[in-house]
């Protein structure tokens, strides 16, 4: 069991270190809110992103790579709402600030920007479904508990320390280094999002 729970958290290290969306979030954050509401919003990361872990776990995988309009519909409509996401993120870069509370998400539009950056990424609904489904069909079922424990703590060690380290030394960045920090991780998230719907067109050219 203990080896089980072991080879589930690695896996999801493996997955949830990764640069993406919601580790850009969940450092925004961090460095943007006071600890106890950057803690808050961790959480809202975490539920989401185990939400999709159990989606994935239990078939979600599966049928991405078994229904190539499926797989071409996440990539097109996904890589779009990145885009969207990104151009949103360069925009605001000049309004975000260190710790100013008139700044702040509202904990709604936080718990919602949570869920988007889970399942608003859909590379990261190919390799999570892709992943973890092929690991299922290894497991017999009394070791599918174990493996999921150790993915979803593997996932909430990794967003607390995340927002606990970088609340810690936010106090020694510049006033300016949230919008650079902005600048760059919208760029980076229109980029990826552009990558995604050129992907889907080859994939649509393919069939051509």
């Amino acid at each position: 069991m203990v080896a089980t729970i072991i080879q589930g958290m690695i896996i999801s290290f493996a997955l949830v270190s990764s640069i993406g969306m919601q580790n850009l979030f969940v450092f925004n954050s961090a460095v943007s809110n006071r600890l106890s509401r950057a803690l808050l919003i961790a959480v809202f990361v975490w539920i989401a992103d185990t939400t999709l872990t159990l989606i994935a776990f239990l078939g979600m995988g599966a049928l991405i790579s078994r229904y190539f309009a499926l797989k071409l519909a996440v990539m097109a409509i996904g890589g779009l709402v990145v885009v969207w996401m990104g151009w949103g993120i360069w925009r605001s870069a000049n309004s975000v600030g260190l710790g100013n509370d008139q700044q702040q998400l509202t904990l709604k539009r936080a718990f919602f920007s949570a869920w988007a950056v889970a399942f608003a990424n859909p590379q990261a609904i190919i390799d999570t479904g892709v992943s973890l489904g092929a690991f299922r069909s290894t497991l017999t079922a009394a070791q599918a508990g174990p493996f999921l424990f150790g993915v979803v703590s593997a996932t909430a060690i990794w967003f607390f320390g995340v927002t606990l380290i970088i609340s810690a030394l936010k106090s020694r960045l510049p006033d300016k280094f949230m919008r650079w920090v902005n600048l760059i991780s919208g760029a980076i998230v229109m980029l990826y999002g552009a990558g995604l719907v050129v992907t889907a067109g080859r994939m649509i050219l393919e069939l051509l």
